[in-house]
């Protein structure tokens, strides 16, 4: 069973930036494909960003060039660097894995707040 703890979340102005960090256990972290999602109250859930068990990454248009994610295999943790900050990326980010070849992100963290203020 894959467990996933999230960290990081705070609040920053507009413009700033912030580092979440999703430490993995229960699994071997180099067969996980690693993501970030969020999701507003009321809203469906967003798929942000993504970086494969090889090292791959992918990005929803809103967060390209803002957005960096990253992992670290020695640490089994998963970063998304976000920078320029804009108040519409407020919401809370959730980080999800699912073994390489799978299709669904089968295991789920509990989510880390994120608040940028105008």
């Amino acid at each position: 069973q894959v467990q996933l703890v999230e960290s990081g979340g705070g609040l920053v102005q507009t413009g700033g930036s912030l580092r979440l960090s999703c430490a993995a256990s229960g699994g071997t972290f180099t067969r996980l494909d690693m993501a970030w999602f969020r999701q507003a109250p009321g809203v469906e859930r967003e798929f942000v960003a993504a970086v494969n068990w090889s090292g791959d990454t992918s990005y929803t248009g809103s967060v390209k060039g803002r957005f960096t994610i990253s992992r670290d295999n020695a640490k089994n943790t998963v970063y998304l660097q976000m920078n320029s900050l804009k108040p519409e990326d407020t919401t809370v980010y959730y980080c999800a894995a699912r073994f390489r070849f799978t299709s669904q992100y089968a295991y789920w963290g509990q989510g880390t707040q994120v608040t940028v203020s105008s």
